[in-house]
């Protein structure tokens, strides 16, 4: 599946959850599926869990 599909379903999601759960389902849904795609990027090893921890070091940039 593109990334643009899954942007798309991701988004009908929120849309779906705003207009009938109202603001609290509609951040609800948008932290779960955070968490999902945080979950998923380990999964797939795209991920380690020490890069969310870790500092970046002297003179390294940010991309």
């Amino acid at each position: 599946m593109s990334m643009a599909m899954i942007g798309l379903v991701a988004g009908m999601a929120l849309g779906f959850a705003g207009y009938f759960g109202g603001f609290g389902a509609f951040v609800l849904v948008a932290a779960l599926g955070a968490i999902g795609f945080i979950v998923g990027r380990f999964v797939d090893g795209d991920l380690e869990p020490g890069d969310l921890f870790r500092g970046r070091e002297r003179g390294e940039r940010r991309r």
